[in-house]
């Protein structure tokens, strides 16, 4: 991905140009090489220990039931694994409250249950000190990180590395697709699937995606004056509409929200209208179904309505981004569904004058308790 030419008016740092917007857009066009190393390790390469290995152990266990634990972007990815689990695996999986441990010392019988929790630096101690307490209470731990020497991961009994490499860029993206394809391949092991072999098209898939950023641009200009953004899915595409939403919020300062298109008839909807747009990340299956009422309601209501997703809903939006997507399955979309938003969140940003690489009171790093 080619990142914007600095003006004159760029300030140097080190003799060298500021380019805004550059290690946002050098991770970003990262991810499909991140993407062919989770799954080289897989095949092998390279003798590490793989997800398949870790997930059997952890089956061999029998948990119960799952929960999960994470901040932020992770949170993202958590709750696209809680899809993963509930759909493909028949376990019962939740998403935790840490403060029920960290500000009420709340103390839970957690033999049986099986703790993931999600982090890209593995250092914010309310997530280290909620596993610890959750192995404590007789949790399998299970680390998902891009930090293998991080506190988490030391705290943990098992520990998945997504490979993903330093990120530099505050708002985090390759290291949310590495999450989002370590953890279906986490969920592809512990039922015995080829993880693998389903994903295999996924790295080429992407190059694909994020070689068509003039197309982004494009709908950018659409947004640069947006005063708020609506972004809806169900399904596996629910976990993308939030993660967008995130993404659109750190770096532009545009108010963006997120709801399960279910959720968005009961009562949202009413302030959808036809100045504020409404993004749709229709995954191609069972989630692009059960949103199609909703997709014809904002519609019917005039909205400013952009989709993510199949070429037909695509050419009965306003607007839009063809994904793909035809023969990839259904749990793998989100992979490639959340790289056009990332592309857009960037552009609009820029678009508005501002540098996604330093967003405002941010910091790399969450420190939380």
């Amino acid at each position: 991905m080619s990142v914007p030419t600095p003006s004159s008016s760029v300030p140097e740092t080190a003799g060298e140009p500021v380019v805004p917007g550059r290690l946002m857009a050098a991770e970003m066009a990262e991810q499909p090489e991140v993407l062919r190393r989770l799954l080289e390790r897989e095949r092998g390469a390279g003798g590490a220990p793989t997800i398949r290995e870790t997930a059997q152990a952890i089956a061999a266990r029998a948990p119960r039931f799952v929960l999960l634990t994470a901040r932020g972007t992770s949170d993202n990815a958590a709750l696209y694994a809680k899809y993963l689990i509930e759909v493909l695996l028949g376990r019962p999986c939740g998403l935790t409250s840490m403060s029920t441990t960290t500000a009420y010392q709340a103390k839970a019988d957690l033999t049986d249950c099986l703790v993931i929790t999600v982090s890209q630096s593995g250092g914010s101690p309310d997530l280290v000190a909620s596993t610890r307490a959750a192995r404590e209470a007789g949790a399998i731990t299970l680390a998902v990180t891009n930090n293998a020497a991080s506190p988490l991961a030391q705290v943990s009994e098992f520990h998945i590395d997504v490979l993903a490499g330093p990120e530099e860029a505050l708002p985090a993206t390759k290291t949310y697709t590495a999450e989002l394809l370590a953890l279906y391949l986490l969920v592809a092991g512990m039922r015995g699937a080829d993880g693998p072999e389903q994903a295999a098209a996924l790295p080429e898939l992407a190059e694909s995606v994020l070689a068509r950023r003039e197309e982004v641009r494009a709908l950018a200009g659409r947004y640069r004056f947006a005063d708020r953004m609506v972004i809806t899915s169900r399904g596996y595409g629910y976990p993308t509409a939030k993660e967008a939403a995130l993404k659109l919020m750190e770096t532009s300062y545009i108010p963006a929200l997120s709801y399960s298109g279910a959720d968005l008839l009961h009562g949202p909807l009413a302030m959808v209208d036809n100045i504020s747009p409404v993004i749709a990340v229709v995954t191609d299956g069972r989630g692009g179904e059960a949103l199609q009422p909703v997709l014809d309601r904002l519609r019917d209501r005039g909205a400013d309505l952009v989709v993510i997703g199949p070429k037909p809903q695509v050419d009965a939006a306003s607007a839009g981004f063809v994904l793909p997507t035809a023969g990839l399955p259904e749990e793998l979309q989100p992979i490639l569904e959340i790289m056009p938003l990332q592309m857009l969140a960037y552009e609009v940003t820029l678009a508005r004058g501002q540098d996604p690489d330093a967003p405002r009171a941010l910091a790399k790093v969450t420190q939380t308790h």
